[in-house]
């Protein structure tokens, strides 16, 4: 990860998962990567509801994909998603919560810091 990397917060950008391991790069970190169409910048805490709203829209994040070694995630678990898919399922009542330490904070570009700490776990 880039030192300069920062987090929505201002500081230093968490980790997001390891297990399952995520990021575009999948070095469990929501790092901004140029050659990354997607923009994996968001970490969130994956729920049922958001699962099904991403399936509906073309994208299984359920089903494990063994040719990019993606395992299939579950409710809980955390995971980098794409700015723009996280802010479309907060446009339609099903973004999942969000771990503001570990997202980056390029997501502000498009994401209001008001809307992502509306939508921030709970770590306490």
């Amino acid at each position: 990860m880039m030192e300069s990397e920062k987090n929505v917060l201002g500081t230093r950008l968490e980790s997001c998962s390891l297990s399952p391991k995520t990021g575009f790069n999948r070095t469990g970190d929501c790092q901004s990567v140029k050659h990354d169409p997607g923009a994996h910048t968001v970490c969130s805490e994956v729920t049922q509801e958001f699962l099904d709203f991403t399936r509906a829209r073309g994208n299984d994040l359920s089903s494990p994909n063994e040719l990019y070694g993606f395992p299939g995630l579950k409710p809980g678990d955390r995971w980098c998603l794409c700015v723009s898919r996280w802010k479309e399922a907060l446009d339609n009542g099903a973004a999942p919560p969000v771990v503001l330490p570990a997202t980056n904070e390029s997501v502000l570009r498009y994401v209001g810091l008001d809307d992502l700490f509306k939508h921030s776990v709970d770590d306490g």
